[in-house]
């Protein structure tokens, strides 16, 4: 990226609109280490999945697909992010600007709304079995292609509201701002955001747990009424319902369940401070924007990007096998390294041997001199 021509410095070169420097620096140190993070434990989820023996399955499938999302925020949202920190400001040109904001507004769609069809499939596997049996894996594909084609989708109002321009008029500054109509503008952009990636995906997910949680507590009742000898019956627990009732519930599901809860519960604890702040700012005439840059504004925005590290870590915690497959790819790297070795060794052992030979060989050339030295101690032990 270029710096612009038309950008004025003052004559120490600092920007006439500064800002704070020892916050600046804590900002990229976090932000560096949620970008590192993110990419290493994401990727390790994405190789333990490849090297995996066993079928994947669709909560696999999510996964996987979750994966990919979080590493478009961390690619398009938290690295973006981190050089405009180092950088100050955008040094680019307008097309970059658009497609950087579009970006990074998909990947909070793509990420968010992932984790609700993976929430979706837990409702229906738990909720109602039987619809699982109808073509589930087609089902899924058409749910994650749709997420990823909704968030292009709803991101691309970005693409018309920012833009390269100067961060006020008549300053000659610029950097990829935002520009709304006065005075609803900034209220209904952040509402939308807001709502869309935060209070309709937290609505959808508390609602679906709610049937769950309701599901297993009915699960639960009925094996303890199981030990009363015809209890069952008189409940109606056991009859034409008994194939969609909660006894299908297995110990596999109920892991599953337990790793989207947390998957939900640290989304929450992530983002909700970042969308309190930011309705907050907009809703409030009476917040001072540029005041709490240090402290809410700045500690919101870096424990948000979070969220895209806890992820894969959380997966590898309830899959225990994902971790062990993610292992065993340094294990087959170290198996495939010593079998290459010892090709190698058995190579040079033979080379070895054949030159052996030619210097022991008589001067004749006779066939009979090649089966004496093929049958001598001495070749034999060369073998060895």
């Amino acid at each position: 990226m270029e710096k612009p021509e038309n950008i004025t410095l003052h004559p120490n070169g600092s920007d006439p609109f500064g800002r704070n420097e020892e916050v600046a620096q804590i900002e990229i140190m976090v932000l560096s280490i949620t970008f590192v993070v993110a990419v290493i434990g994401n990727v390790s989820v994405l190789l333990a999945m490849h090297n995996t023996k066993k079928k994947m399955s669709r909560m696999h499938l999510f996964i996987k697909h979750l994966s990919l999302a979080d590493l478009v925020v961390a690619f398009f949202q938290v690295l973006p992010q981190l050089c405009w920190e180092i950088t100050y400001r955008f040094f680019g040109p307008d097309f970059l600007c658009r497609i950087v904001k579009h970006l990074q507004v998909t990947g909070m769609f793509a990420s968010t709304y992932m984790m609700v069809m993976m929430t979706l499939d837990r409702y229906i596997a738990i909720c109602h079995p039987l619809k699982t049996l109808q073509q589930p894996t087609q089902r899924s594909y058409i749910m994650i292609v749709s997420t990823w084609m909704c968030s292009l989708v709803f991101s691309t109002p970005q693409y018309f509201i920012f833009s390269l321009s100067e961060v006020k008029n008549g300053s000659t500054v610029k950097d990829c701002w935002a520009h709304f109509i006065e005075p609803w503008g900034a209220r209904a952009y952040i509402t939308w955001i807001t709502g869309g990636i935060f209070l309709v995906p937290v609505v959808i997910l508390v609602t679906c747990y709610g049937f769950i949680c309701h599901t297993i507590w009915k699960n639960i009742k009925y094996k303890k009424r199981k030990t009363i000898p015809g209890a069952a019956s008189k409940n109606g627990l056991i009859g034409k319902n008994s194939v969609s009732s909660v006894t299908t519930i297995s110990r596999a599901k109920l892991r599953t369940v337990k790793m989207t809860f947390v998957i939900v519960l640290a989304y929450i604890i992530c983002w909700a401070p970042f969308f309190t702040v930011q309705m907050w700012s907009v809703w409030d005439e009476n917040f001072q924007y540029a005041d709490s840059e240090n402290t809410a504004v700045t500690i919101s925005a870096l424990l948000a990007s979070l969220n895209s590290c806890c992820n894969p870590w959380i997966y590898m915690i309830f899959s225990g096998h994902l971790l062990q497959d993610f292992m065993n790819c340094f294990a087959w790297c170290r198996r495939a390294n010593a079998d290459f070795k010892k090709e190698d060794s058995d190579s040079s052992i033979r080379r070895t041997t054949l030159l052996t030979k030619m210097t022991n060989r008589s001067p004749t050339g006779s066939t009979g001199n090649w089966r004496e030295l093929d049958n001598s101690p001495k070749t034999s032990i060369q073998m060895e």
